[in-house]
């Protein structure tokens, strides 16, 4: 199970650059409520076709803004844009730059407006602390010393400030959160049975990992939010990061986790939703679909059975055999050279054998007996978990990077999942109240702040 999403910040940091972290099982897809028989903008009694006086858009305008006296400068936007664009793989077409900085300028108010209360509050992020968690994100998340992530950054356009900023606003809301929130939800000992209950009827019923960019339309801006929905669509296929256009646009409260949906079953999606999910394998994407209140596009994280032990979980003891080709090698001496190795490789009596046979065809062996097959390629998952002991998948692989079998030496099977602990399907329930309970604080402070746009 997942970690309490209040105290996951390294994580949570690094989705900024692209790394997926996950939230509470259960969790729903964030759908707006149906209008009222008066339509959803009744109480303000605004007509069907109004007519616009003056040339003003606020699409237009110099992305910089003062929050409650506080400036955001052009400087902020493009070095928190240049993380964002890093994320996707630098693949964001020239003409959404423009309305990815709009999306950037909106998170920095957000985060301006967490820090702004956090501080009234009396909750101060030290400086100190600050730099232990981006010393902590270097290391773990991009393999680097702090200094050499302080050079990276500036190589991106970006800066440390920059990162550092985003690390002290998370830090600052989270720790508000569990003053002002987290105390006053309440989950009862009858609410958490209830769940588990519910679990165990489920039990062999297939759940859902599902990443989810929700887009708000109404009748009005229907046609341009679908176009815009379109276009992430597209860019995320030429590689660019879900996590990071899920961050950036999304408006669902997942947007602060990647979009991250949490292991669910489809029966808890809306009916436009399920549909288009239940065709899904892992790594597709669907949409944008149009569900009451505006767009969805979901992306198939990976899905399992409910209290079932899924077979990819299981640990094997594998012995990869290879064999490399010269570089002048052409593509007839390869084929050649794969069929002899392949013919060698099935005479080979099992792992016993397999070092002394190798060495005799010039071949390599290396072993790891730790690896789950969940973390290996799909296709090879598939040819893996119907070996016996002893048999080898077919060969694979190119000239530039050889060519090479994989053979099974053990497979010790996972055990069937009990579910979550009374007290994780407890905190789990507690955390995705107060995520609720959080957006509506956010909305808030957004409803009270002043704010000068330039």
């Amino acid at each position: 199970m997942r970690s309490n999403r209040l105290s996951s910040t390294i994580t949570r940091t690094a989705i900024v650059m692209g790394c997926i972290a996950t939230i509470a099982a259960g969790a729903t897809a964030q759908v707006p409520d149906e209008p009222s028989a008066g339509g959803a903008n009744a109480p303000l009694n605004i007509p069907a076709n109004p007519t616009i006086f003056g040339k003003s858009d606020p699409n237009n305008r110099r992305a910089t803004a003062i929050v409650n006296g506080e400036i955001i400068t052009g400087t902020d936007i493009e070095q928190r844009l240049a993380l964002i664009i890093a994320a996707s793989g630098g693949k964001i077409a020239p003409d959404e730059i423009d309305r990815l900085r709009l999306q950037v300028l909106r998170n920095l108010i957000d985060e301006t407006l967490q820090i702004q209360e956090a501080k009234a509050a009396t909750i101060d992020v030290g400086d100190d602390e600050v730099q232990q968690t981006f010393d902590r994100v270097a290391q773990q998340n991009f393999q680097k010393d702090p200094a050499t992530l302080e050079k990276y950054l500036i190589g991106l356009g970006s800066s440390s400030a920059s990162l550092k900023r985003q690390i002290k606003g998370e830090l600052a809301w989270q720790r508000l959160l569990r003053r002002n929130v987290q105390p006053f939800v309440n989950v009862s000992e009858g609410e958490v049975h209830e769940m588990m209950d519910r679990l165990k009827a489920a039990k062999g019923t297939e759940e859902y990992r599902l990443g989810e960019i929700f887009l708000a339309a109404n009748s009005e801006t229907r046609t341009q939010v679908s176009a815009n929905a379109q276009k992430i669509v597209e860019q995320i296929k030429k590689g660019g990061s879900f996590v990071a256009y899920a961050r950036q646009y999304s408006e669902a409260s997942t947007a602060a986790v990647g979009g991250d949906l949490g292991w669910i079953r489809l029966a808890q999606l809306p009916t436009e939703l399920s549909t288009a999910a239940a065709g899904l394998q892992p790594g597709q994407l669907v949409g944008p679909v149009e569900i009451p209140g505006g767009f969805s596009i979901l992306y198939l994280i990976d899905k399992r059975q409910v209290l079932t032990a899924d077979p990819r979980d299981a640990l094997l003891a594998l012995k990869q055999i290879s064999i490399s080709f010269p570089k002048e090698t052409t593509k007839d001496q390869a084929t050649a050279r794969a069929a002899s190795f392949a013919s060698a490789v099935k005479e080979m009596k099992g792992c016993g054998d397999a070092d002394k046979a190798a060495q005799a065809i010039g071949a390599t062996v290396v072993a790891n007996d730790q690896i789950k097959a969940r973390d290996l390629p799909g296709p090879l998952q598939e040819t893996l978990l119907k070996l016996s002991i002893g048999e080898t998948t077919p060969p694979f692989g190119s000239i530039e990077d050889g060519v090479r079998v994989l053979m099974l030496c053990g497979r010790d099977d996972p055990q069937v999942a009990s579910g979550p602990s009374f007290d994780e399907m407890m905190s789990q329930m507690q955390d995705d109240r107060v995520n609720k309970r959080a957006q509506t604080y956010l909305r808030d402070l957004r409803r009270d702040a002043v704010i000068e746009y330039n």
